[in-house]
């Protein structure tokens, strides 16, 4: 029993480690002709958002909503990708899921 407690608080720890190691990274996402431009870190926060102004426009607000949605979904995405780069390479060093069988 014991050994399962021991083996949640690894994980749990192991988790943290990659988290504050993601964080580190960032990825940028855009839409619009590159016209909107998102950029978030590993730990999915967005960091900046860059509009042309060309779609600061009133009869644009549509597709400035549009874009924005895609934007941040496309930075998602590219850092969805960018984590299973690293677990896959060993960036974040031997994380391994414990046998939880009992």
């Amino acid at each position: 029993m014991f050994q399962k407690l021991k083996q949640f608080k690894d994980m749990r720890d192991q988790a943290k480690e990659i988290h504050t190691k993601l964080s580190g990274e960032s990825c940028e996402g855009t839409a619009g002709f590159n016209k909107v431009k998102i950029v978030i870190n590993g730990a999915q926060e967005i960091l900046s958002v860059s509009i042309d102004p060309s779609l600061m426009m009133e009869s644009e607000r549509g597709k400035l909503e549009g874009y924005v949605r895609d934007a941040a979904n496309d930075a998602m995405k590219k850092c969805h990708r960018l984590m299973a780069e690293k677990m896959k390479d060993g960036s974040f060093g031997d994380f391994k899921m414990p046998d939880l069988k009992g």
